[in-house]
């Protein structure tokens, strides 16, 4: 209850400070306390091949602040938050950070770990045996076993670990690093429910401000204060709240244009991604249906699979005594979760669509 009713005042100002920002026009930011401000961006934009992903977007986040950034596969997220934090430069605007930085990044590519350092030598470096968790030292098995590794697996190379393990590691490295500011793309993909908690928790008592991408509702509405959406081409609006706040505010369309806001200009529409036309109302076709009935099983089923593969793969002997039936089945683990993945964002769209068809 105390950290839902930090979450609401956390929305408020958020809320508040949207408004005064919008009023201004962002001018009087310089005069705030160092460090106070991480992020100001003022009329950024960003083309790819004449098409506008971002165009004059802008954005004050302060200092403790939870944002999340959401929409569909190829609208632009990552682009945002590249833009956001200074890893890519803007066509137009400018992107001005804060004082004192310390940026912890985890982005989809779990590929970036050396295969040859061990699980313990990952989380601390290769120094010493703990691990500084904002600003506690902590030893190392004992983080470990917060991302469900087991004490055996201090020593294990990284090589050994399976998919899911990995994406694990690096969630366990990125939220272990120094930093004031925690830049997380799409953090859940490949995490059980015991780590989403483990990950909730800690988000929950980081003290830094944090910008994240998901396609996670329940995570999302558990820990942002504001939500950040495509409105189409290239134009992004933040909502205060949560990820069901800003389906109150704006509607379960996510390629829809924006409502009419009091007091201010009503948007124009804005041509939809998909190829009907902005006016066509799409239906759920019999398929689509079917889809919506049998999806959850699916992804149950796959789940299951992949639960009794990632027993068979947490065999600390399955490695030596059959590498290459280790290999194969990482690469089976590999291909399940992403199955479940498309399966997940195919069923989240149909559910969009069906709340949006029944709300109207």
């Amino acid at each position: 209850m105390r950290r839902v009713g930090q979450l609401q005042t956390l929305r408020e100002r958020r809320r508040t400070h949207r408004a005064a920002a919008d009023d201004v026009a962002i001018t009087a930011g310089s005069a705030a306390p160092s460090g106070a401000r991480v992020v100001e961006a003022v009329g950024v934009g960003k083309r790819y091949d004449g098409r506008a992903i971002v165009d004059n977007f802008s954005i004050r986040v302060q200092r403790g602040d939870r944002i999340g950034i959401v929409g569909p596969n190829g609208s632009g997220k990552t682009t945002l938050i590249n833009l956001l934090t200074g890893a890519l430069e803007p066509d137009a605007g400018s992107v001005r950070l804060g004082s004192s930085l310390a940026i912890a990044t985890l982005n989809q590519r779990r590929d970036s770990l050396d295969p040859n350092v061990t699980v313990a030598e990952a989380l601390t470096g290769g120094r010493g045996d703990t691990v500084m968790v904002n600003g506690h030292a902590k030893h190392v098995v004992s983080y470990m076993k917060d991302f469900l590794f087991t004490s055996e697996q201090a020593g294990t190379p990284l090589v050994k670990l399976s998919g899911g393990e990995r994406g694990r590691l690096m969630l366990a490295q990125a939220l272990a690093k120094p930093s004031n500011l925690l830049v997380l793309d799409e953090p859940t993909n490949d995490l059980d429910m015991e780590t989403l908690d483990v990950v909730e928790e800690t988000l929950a008592e980081y003290s830094g401000t944090v910008l994240l991408i998901s396609h996670d509702r329940d995570f999302l509405d558990r820990l942002v204060a504001g939500v950040i959406v495509p409105e189409g081409e290239g134009r992004w609006i933040e909502y205060a709240g949560g990820y069901s706040d800003m389906l109150a505010q704006r509607g379960p369309d996510l390629t829809r244009q924006p409502p009419k806001r009091e007091g201010r200009e009503a948007v124009k529409p804005a041509p939809s991604d998909v190829s009907e036309p902005p006016a066509a109302r799409r239906r759920l076709t019999f398929k689509d249906k079917h889809a919506l009935e049998t999806l959850p099983k699916t992804i149950a089923v796959l789940q299951d699979d992949m639960r009794k593969l990632q027993t068979k793969l947490d065999d600390p002997t399955f490695y030596a005594r059959d590498r290459a039936a280790f290999a194969e089945a990482s690469a089976a683990l590999g291909e399940l979760q992403q199955r479940i993945a498309t399966a997940e964002e195919q069923w989240l769209e149909l559910e969009i669509l069906r709340e949006e068809l029944a709300g109207g």
